[in-house]
């Protein structure tokens, strides 16, 4: 494929013929088990949570934050921007594997598509700014991640992923041009766009919940961040931090710990182990800290059964995960809905890689909406201003994107 964006093209092109369609980038990333596949899906069958769990179709999709309702008893109640479903997934009518010269597929895809996105149009101007205010301000941040360093002490939870939101409204926004505009300012081994009819998810994350390949099953929480540096030597010096933080440490291995406990439920006994702990990995902004767990899964153990064992991903929960996620229903003030899901593709032979939706944009183009959350761990040693300004950290792309700067 030699015309000049080409994908950009495909995306347009897709978008005006399909309800659904799903773009996966990994932006050749040098990550542990590998980044996601560039993979593009679109299609018109919308699945039902039956057709969801059923090995023989091959689905792409999100897990909504809010699908914990359904697996524990618990609610959610805040603010929600705008309704959206806790599953969505679809099947495919096409299927490609993208690479640098064009690409697979096994569907059907005849000369006169080609023919169509070669001359697909690409707007000049795509309007993707958009003014964005935070939910919560600084002064209420710091107060709640007080309150729940109080839980700590009373010994409700022992570390919480707390987030806050930032939501803004708009006449026309342009998703496919606002995901490729995101990709050039931060290129994350993650990277995805998703159209749901008229809502889209624009992702940067760096992050994967859960891959499955055969028999092994991979969880890589991220716990830890650093600044990049401007210059090699401070670059260096952040890096060092990272490694050394016994804080950052120590929300990392709680973690770890949480993410083997869940794979230990799905999981041949004895097969659950750490591959490795406290790696540190670059990104365009930041440093971060991701740890591998593996496990071999008995033999029949469902999709169902995995994905109700192990989500939400520890990560953005904390520990213990159910009396945490109350917490988290108590202190923040929005409902996360696809934010802190899990995105992603499962096949026919019940292979899958889903990420965790952060460093992510969700929109409404119907209810002229849209938001994000942003959110680190809190433990009894965090500081509530340091920890307001890693937010604002992981957040830079998106605020960079939306403003226009």
């Amino acid at each position: 494929m030699n015309f000049p964006k080409w994908k950009e093209k495909l995306s347009y092109w897709a978008e005006e013929k399909f309800q659904f369609i799903a773009l996966t980038q990994g932006n050749d990333h040098d990550y542990p088990q590998g980044p996601f596949d560039n993979l593009f899906f679109a299609g018109n069958t919308e699945l039902s949570e039956d057709e969801l769990w059923q090995s023989q179709l091959f689905k792409v999709g999100i897990f909504g934050y809010d699908f914990k309702n359904q697996i524990e008893q618990l609610t959610s109640q805040n603010l929600e921007y705008f309704p959206l479903p806790e599953l969505c997934f679809f099947e495919p009518e096409m299927a490609l594997q993208l690479t640098p010269d064009g690409f697979y597929t096994s569907t059907e895809f005849s000369e006169a598509h080609l023919y169509e996105i070669a001359n697909q149009a690409i707007p000049e101007q795509a309007l993707f700014l958009c003014q964005v205010n935070p939910e919560i301000t600084r002064e209420e941040y710091l107060d709640r991640v007080h309150r729940i360093q109080n839980e700590i002490l009373e010994g409700n939870t022992y570390e919480i992923n707390f987030c806050q939101s930032f939501s803004g409204s708009f006449d026309s926004w342009n998703p496919v041009a606002a995901f490729f505009r995101l990709n050039e300012l931060s290129k994350m081994p993650f990277a995805a766009l998703f159209k749901a009819k008229n809502q889209w998810l624009i992702s940067a994350s760096p992050e994967r919940f859960l891959k499955k390949i055969g028999s092994k099953l991979i969880a890589q929480p991220i716990k830890g961040t650093s600044r990049r540096g401007i210059q090699a030597e401070e670059d260096s010096k952040n890096r060092d931090k990272l490694i050394s933080s016994e804080k950052e440490r120590a929300e990392n291995l709680m973690i770890t710990d949480l993410m083997r406990n869940d794979l230990a439920r799905v999981s041949q006994t004895g097969s659950v182990k750490v591959e490795e702990l406290f790696g540190i990995y670059p990104f365009p902004r930041v440093w971060q800290m991701i740890s591998t767990v593996s496990s071999a899964v008995r033999p029949g153990v469902s999709l169902k059964e995995i994905i109700h064992a192990t989500f939400p991903m520890g990560s953005m929960t904390g520990a213990p995960k159910i009396s945490t996620m109350k917490i988290i229903e108590r202190e923040e003030c929005f409902k996360r809905g696809w934010f802190s899901g899990a995105f992603g593709w499962i096949d026919t032979s019940g292979n899958f890689d889903f990420s965790v939706v952060i460093r992510s944009i969700i929109a409404d183009l119907e209810a002229k909406k849209l938001y994000f959350g942003v959110g680190s761990a809190i433990t009894i040693d965090a500081s509530a201003e340091l920890e307001y300004e890693e937010c604002t950290l992981k957040a830079q792309a998106l605020f960079e994107l939306l403003r226009g700067t």
